[in-house]
């Protein structure tokens, strides 16, 4: 094919893939290369054009023999990004590694070998390479972001707080740096410094959009409360996360007792009656009033509450225990049917909602030693995700299910009650057990939640909680043998 006629279909075949246009532009990539089978610019582009198909195989068959024609850098880049959109970061390595050695360094490369490493959780290196790509680009909020990631990671949260900082330097309006910041500072245990940012979380955002819809004349007509005097005025707060979240604030709840004249609360369904039984002074919302039903002078999201109320690091941490306790009449019941022994009773839990992380479920074969403690009864509390996991425990040991008991938490805190030390993953029935002060041993995996802090040795939320941290290597299986080296059973 003459050097004409290709420019042309070239041409015409680069202008229909810019437009999308990819089978007609392959086309016309397909003509020339017939006629020139050694030309690896358009091989390169037929494969691009099958990784933009998904169509994977392909595209590392056209651009690997690219590759092997001519090494060219953006070849490379091709043959990286297939790699990458299959998930074989070790191969997407190798590949930039390679462009390295042949092109040497620039930013773009330096940032994605950091990517690289810390997909395959070698944060060292991953480290290494995004400081390489800060002096190539002293400006990069991607790379310092990135690098704040790792330092958490690290256990370094003063370093990760250094370069969210950063991000929002380079970028005032970054509201993600800010709300990783907010946690960054959590964990530092300064809420003074952190509560601002925290006021950035989607899902604060979320749910006040939920309540515009739920309520669209009440919600754009009354004002968010941001501290003002409010002692004749009706409050309306409401739920935004999840349960472990909402049992942890409700500490909160007699603070605003004290500060309106009547306050609503609308918690997860899940969650009304266990506060209502404990906060008679408040309104507590089942299922949704209708709008007409329902009126207030203020609202304000649940986890905006500490930020509003201007508590300090100290302050965070009042009603250590005892705020919450479960109704009698149903403690009875649960003892009557499932805790009538003598015996040691443990509850167990090993999974909770796995939508943001799985780090935290416990794999169950890890409780097996419990079952060989003497006089020691062992009681699931496991619902929902995970629940199949219980049948591997049933198979072999002797366990009892409460799980297929608990209508609500208003139950799920009666069957605490009578239990004598829960043993569970980072999850909402451990703030439930710190809540009512029932002994609790909480296993967190090695890159833990923001809320435990970093002198792991201590809980600073609940007293009857004790806190047992994964080591970088160790397994569940490990951890709970400490845990019951100190049951001295």
């Amino acid at each position: 094919m003459d050097k004409e006629l290709r420019k042309e279909y070239f041409t015409k075949a680069f202008e229909l893939h810019s437009a999308g246009k990819i089978i007609e532009a392959q086309n016309f990539y397909r003509k020339i290369l017939r006629e020139n089978p050694d030309d690896c610019e358009v091989m390169n582009l037929i494969g691009l054009g099958e990784l933009q198909k998904e169509n994977f195989d392909l595209a590392e068959e056209y651009v690997t023999k690219a590759l092997a024609i001519k090494k060219v850098r953006y070849f490379y880049e091709t043959l990286a990004q297939i790699y990458f959109c299959r998930q074989n970061y070790a191969k997407e390595l190798e590949v930039r590694l390679d462009e390295e050695k042949t092109f040497g360094l620039n930013f773009d490369l330096a940032f994605n070998i950091g990517l690289a490493y810390k997909n395959l959780f070698d944060f060292e290196n991953s480290e290494k390479y995004y400081l390489k790509a800060l002096k190539f680009k002293p400006d990069s909020r991607d790379t310092y972001f990135n690098l704040a990631n790792l330092y958490t990671f690290f256990h370094l949260p003063r370093k990760a707080k250094e370069n969210y900082l950063k991000c929002i330097e380079l970028n005032p309006d970054d509201r993600e740096a800010k709300y990783f910041l907010s946690l960054t500072y959590f964990r530092l245990k300064d809420y003074e410094h952190g509560l601002p940012y925290f006021e950035t979380r989607l899902c604060r955002e979320t749910a006040v959009n939920t309540e515009i819809v739920t309520y669209p004349n009440l919600i754009p007509n009354s004002k968010i409360w941001k501290g003002e005097d409010i002692s004749d005025k009706i409050l309306y707060t409401y739920y935004e996360a999840g349960y472990g979240d909402m049992l942890m604030f409700a500490r909160y709840i007699p603070l605003l007792l004290q500060r309106c004249k009547k306050l609503i609360i609308k918690p997860q369904i899940a969650l009304s009656d266990l506060l209502r039984e404990n906060f008679p002074q408040a309104e507590v919302m089942g299922y949704f009033y209708d709008e007409k039903d329902l009126k207030f002078d203020y609202h304000i999201p649940f986890l905006s509450v500490p930020y509003v109320l201007g508590l300090s690091t100290e302050e965070m941490f009042i009603n250590r225990g005892h705020y919450l306790k479960a109704d009698e009449q149903k403690v009875r019941d649960y003892k009557e049917n499932f805790f009538n022994n003598n015996k040691f009773k443990i509850g167990i839990k090993w999974q909770g909602n796995t939508y943001y992380e799985t780090s935290r479920v416990i794999n169950v074969e890890a409780f097996s030693p419990l079952f060989a403690l003497e006089n020691v009864q062992v009681y699931s509390a496991q619902t929902f995700e995970g629940s199949g996991e219980f049948d591997k425990l049933a198979s072999k040991y002797d366990i009892i299910d409460l799980s297929k008991s608990f209508k609500d938490f208003s139950y799920t805190a009666a069957a605490v009650e009578n239990l004598d030390l829960i043993i569970c993953n980072d999850t909402s029935l451990a703030h439930l057990a710190g809540a009512m002060h029932k002994p609790c041993a909480v296993l967190l995996p090695y890159n833990y939640n923001w809320r435990w802090h970093t002198d792991l040795s201590y809980c600073d939320w609940y007293d009857s909680v004790k806190l047992y941290p994964a080591g970088k290597d160790e397994s569940w299986n490990t951890v709970m043998d400490r845990v019951i080296a100190d049951l001295n059973l």
